[in-house]
């Protein structure tokens, strides 16, 4: 089937809520990506950050193609070993006092449940988040996402949400009060433009959060998994929240995500909350060998490594026309003095695949697994995207 022909059928068929890129995407191999003609692409959006570990790891795929033929799907009412040996692994990566996991399909349900046990351990309404956050898009987690546009067509949504400026510990210490259940933050803002706070921040909210009587949850979805350097965000500031949030790269592109709580925060009753498929046999076996991966293959090392060339190399890449280029690890944007578009379809002619966010900003997360000649080829596709978009306007 070619591309034409997907478009017509997905055009036909598909509820129109995603907005489509210009691209027919059939296969992938570690940071690399095919269309249906055969053209190769430099993956450095890694699935909204999901691929971690590289498309179609060998040992991903081998361990699902195991477990498929073993057992694919029990409820959590069921022991099961591939769960059991998967909490035991995810749980030693976790900073210190973390002790405890629920497991679901995506980052949104786990927002989900972080909010409850936060309810349900301090018996408190409220929550205070951050401008330009994203958590999800039902209306628990979308009620801490900012966007206007993700909110707007949805109201009323949870009232009791107070959003402070990024990186404020002076907003943030007047929105908390003795009626906040927790403070939900993101380590470094993903969506909301790769916005990294200043050092000391998140102590300081754990701080201000604690001396309310509320929790401190900290949103990992798209910073854990060794994709900033260090297997947890957090890590960077000796900082261990009382709830922690992950998805996206855990179980390699299968739909996988949750929470990890301290034994003080797991206080929700039994039946309380729960579902169907969260942390099915299938799953756990790909995280399983997902932290292998991270593990062996020295990723997180990896992603300290080369940050600071993809940081670099985007500054010189851009030059004038960047207004401002940040991150940590392997998670970096580049902030535009113009809009984005131009310069994301020029990435995308020279065979580079990057991600939007907001107007002027665009997001490089590629899979861990890129070496530095990848690095490369996608600094140099930035300079001629850059050049090809000044050239048009000028």
């Amino acid at each position: 089937m070619n591309t034409e022909q997907m478009k017509a059928i997905e055009q036909r068929r598909e509820s129109g809520v995603f907005p489509k890129r210009p691209l027919s995407v059939v296969r992938g191999e570690g940071a690399w990506l095919w269309d249906a003609e055969g053209r190769r692409y430099l993956d450095f959006g890694a699935n909204y950050g999901v691929g971690n570990v590289g498309h179609c790891h060998p040992r991903v795929v081998r361990a699902i193609q195991e477990q498929a033929a073993r057992l694919i799907a029990i409820p959590q009412t069921y022991h099961n070993d591939q769960r059991a040996l998967f909490q035991e692994a995810l749980l030693a990566t976790a900073p210190r006092g973390l002790e405890r996991v629920f497991l679901a399909n995506s980052g949104t349900e786990a927002v989900e449940a972080a909010l409850k046990f936060a309810r349900g351990t301090t018996r408190r309404p409220g929550f205070v988040a951050t401008k330009r956050a994203f958590h999800g898009r039902t209306f628990g987690a979308l009620s801490l996402t900012h966007k206007p546009e993700y909110r707007d067509p949805f109201h009323p949504l949870l009232s009791d949400v107070a959003h402070v400026a990024f990186g404020s510990e002076e907003e943030l210490k007047s929105a908390v009060t003795s009626q906040t259940a927790a403070v939900v933050i993101e380590p470094i803002q993903g969506e909301g433009g790769v916005q990294v706070p200043p050092s000391g921040y998140l102590r300081a909210a754990r701080d201000i959060a604690h001396d309310a009587g509320a929790l401190l949850v900290l949103d990992e979805i798209q910073t854990g998994f060794a994709r900033t350097g260090s297997f947890w965000a957090c890590e960077h500031e000796g900082v261990t929240p009382d709830i922690l949030c992950f998805a996206k790269s855990v179980a390699a592109g299968l739909p996988m995500g949750g929470v990890l709580l301290t034994d003080e925060a797991a206080k929700l009753p039994t039946s309380a909350h729960g579902n169907t498929f969260g942390g099915g046999p299938l799953a756990c076996a790909a995280g399983l060998a997902v932290l292998d991966v991270i593990r062996e293959e020295r990723l997180a090392e990896r992603a300290a490594k080369l940050g600071p060339r993809l940081l670099d190399g985007l500054a010189r890449a851009a030059g004038d026309a960047a207004r401002e280029v940040r991150g940590r690890g392997l998670m970096v944007g580049l902030e535009l003095r113009t809009r984005n578009v131009p310069v994301l379809n020029g990435l995308v002619a020279e065979g580079v695949l990057t991600l939007p966010t907001g107007a002027t900003t665009i997001r490089y997360l590629p899979p861990l697994v890129v070496d530095e000649a990848q690095v490369d080829a996608a600094v140099e596709a930035t300079a001629k995207a850059v050049r090809a978009a000044g050239n048009a306007s000028a």
